[in-house]
């Protein structure tokens, strides 16, 4: 092998290392991002545990996959009043 070729995956290893460290907190400030926007829509008790459970980075990416599956969210958005 090339010094070349061990050079590029070396720096391959040290790039997807250093992203997989990363990415945990990308989905944590996303999370915290929509804050504000599902209390509004879901009410504060349930938007702030719908925003706790998708920072978490396993729990998160787990809920998210059922939503999909299931078609709905966990967490209902509260009821806004119809006359």
């Amino acid at each position: 092998m090339s010094i070349q070729k061990q050079a590029l995956r070396y720096g391959e290893r040290r790039v997807t290392r250093r992203l997989s460290r990363t990415l945990p907190w990308i989905g944590t400030a996303l999370a915290l991002i929509t804050l504000g926007s599902r209390i509004r829509r879901k009410g504060f008790a349930r938007g702030t545990a719908d925003t706790a459970l998708n920072a978490m980075p396993v729990v998160g990416t787990l809920k998210g996959l059922a939503e999909i599956v299931r078609g709905r969210d966990f967490l209902r958005d509260k009821r806004v009043a119809t006359r």
